[in-house]
């Protein structure tokens, strides 16, 4: 027998004799199965996740460095460091939080207000676990995500501290941010964004539609309807915000108006004259967060695709014509167009457009744009003139105003007949049918409720605060300066 013949024997008799002793054993047979190759893991896209990675270093980069120098250059010189810090600070005390219970009690179930404490200290969290996106068995690394809604909580409190700036104590931003951002950010988030994900509605739906008889189907519609009950109130209502018009801007508009008002003016308020030191850094500011703004609205569209795109093009549009129709009213009015005025409309355009940026058309947008950038110039001006606040770097004339026009008109512009994207109906696998009453009254319902959870909640933070370590400096120091007051340092030494 040559050897070639011999191992071929070799082989037939030993495949002859596992067949048989799998015959007479049948718990060899059952191990034999489960040592089988386990079915692939999901591996998210490296497209997306590279998008996502991009979209979260964007959004930092629009509060470190844009916010901070947008601010800084619209304060006296005295206060720049001042601002700078509070803005830094932010940034570094929410990242902790936020890590530490943050993302559980934002993005975990426990009740339609508030999430729970599963994922405190990121428990479970590893770099195969995935987080959901807006489609159907596509999925992003956790981590990423985690990361990514990081910066949405790191930004809110700190464009806060424009309302109060240069008159309130470094400690007493110290101690309100992380209240704030516990009892107020982190709930608001979980009612906005927190539901199940289009994977567990599909899977539910797949279910109850698989069912046969009667008892089935009775127990597949009851889960079907727990998962879609798995989610924050203003989620349930069926309200819409794409990137945060309610629980970004909305949020921190009010907290700064009622900041403003708690603090109180300015010592020299409507007396002195109180002009940006430096509106090149504005201007500078500005930009940075324009270009930052497309990771806050393309990135929350979570995936690299149509929806992105979309979001991009409207970041662009509605920016543009704010910008155009809040200078161009000022020169009406004023006589001028001036560059802080075309600026602010910027700002109040990214604004406006956040909650509308993937479900509005580019057209919708760009009069999204318009109407924003008049009704935020009303309010800074006029409105803020006739009450007499000192709001003092608009951050409720813009973020608060702006993201009302926008969560309002998100109501409208999603409308698929008016070139809106509509809103995807994952238990039926469609877009689903507009409603014009419905949507707009569930956007109302948004907004009131994002007012009152954060006025009233931000008041009795400041109270607290001002009752444990004060909220304001003597007259004296304030006229001398937060930064060196505060931080003992200068922003300029000449």
């Amino acid at each position: 027998m040559t050897l070639k013949k011999f191992i071929g024997a070799a082989m037939a008799g030993l495949a002859a004799l596992a067949f048989a002793v799998l015959l007479i054993d049948p718990a060899l047979a059952q191990q034999a199965a489960s040592a089988a190759p386990a079915a692939p893991a999901i591996v998210p896209n490296k497209g997306d996740n590279a998008w996502m990675l991009v979209a979260t270093v964007l959004v930092l980069l629009m509060t470190i460095p844009g916010l901070a120098l947008f601010y800084g250059g619209l304060v006296r010189p005295k206060n720049m460091l001042s601002v700078l810090a509070h803005v830094f600070y932010a940034v570094c005390i929410v990242t902790i939080i936020w890590v530490i219970y943050g993302y559980s009690l934002t993005f975990t179930g426990g009740s339609a207000y508030i999430g729970g404490l599963d994922k405190m200290f990121l428990k479970g969290v590893t770099l195969e676990s995935l987080a959901a996106t807006f489609s159907v068995g596509v999925n992003i690394t956790e981590l990423i995500y985690i990361c990514f809604q990081m910066t949405f909580a790191a930004i809110t409190p700190a464009l806060i501290v424009g309302a109060f700036a240069e008159r309130m104590k470094f400690s007493a931003v110290a101690l309100f941010i992380p209240l704030w951002v516990t009892l107020v950010y982190f709930p608001i988030a979980h009612m906005v964004w927190y539901w199940a994900g289009p994977d567990a509605i599909d899977a539910a739906a797949k279910a109850l539609a698989a069912a046969t008889d009667d008892a089935a189907k009775k127990a597949a519609q009851a889960k079907l309807d727990e998962v879609m009950a798995d989610a924050g109130q203003i989620f349930l209502w069926g309200a819409i915000d794409f990137a945060g018009g309610t629980v970004v801007h909305i949020n921190a508009g009010i907290a700064g108006l009622v900041g403003a008002l708690a603090v109180g003016k300015r010592t020299g308020f409507g007396k002195e004259l109180m002009p940006p030191h430096s509106l090149v850094m504005t201007m500078i500011g500005a930009c940075l967060l324009w270009v930052g703004w497309f990771g806050f609205n393309a990135g929350s569209n979570l995936e690299a695709n149509g929806g992105a795109a979309l979001a991009m093009i409207n970041t662009f549009v509605a920016t543009a014509a704010a910008a155009l129709s809040w200078m161009f009213a000022e020169w009406i009015v004023k006589g001028r167009p001036s560059l802080l005025g075309a600026l602010s409309g910027c700002i109040a355009g990214l604004v406006a457009v956040t909650p509308a940026a993937g479900f509005s058309g580019p057209m919708g947008a760009i009069v999204l744009g318009l109407i924003a950038g008049v009704v935020c110039l009303f309010f800074c001006s006029t409105i803020k003139n006739m009450f007499g606040y000192d709001d003092a770097l608009d951050v409720f004339g813009i973020h608060c105003v702006g993201g009302i026009v926008g969560a309002l008109l998100t109501g409208v512009l999603v409308n698929p007949a008016l070139g809106g994207a509509g809103i995807m109906d994952y238990a039926a696998g469609k877009i689903a049918d507009y409603d014009f009453a419905t949507q707009v009254w569930a956007q109302i319902k948004a907004v009131v409720l994002t007012l009152v959870w954060s006025g009233v909640g931000s008041f009795i933070l400041y109270k607290v605060v001002d009752f444990t370590v004060g909220l304001r400096p003597s007259i004296e120091k304030e006229r001398e300066g937060l930064d060196l007051t505060d931080h003992g340092e200068r922003a300029y030494n000449m």
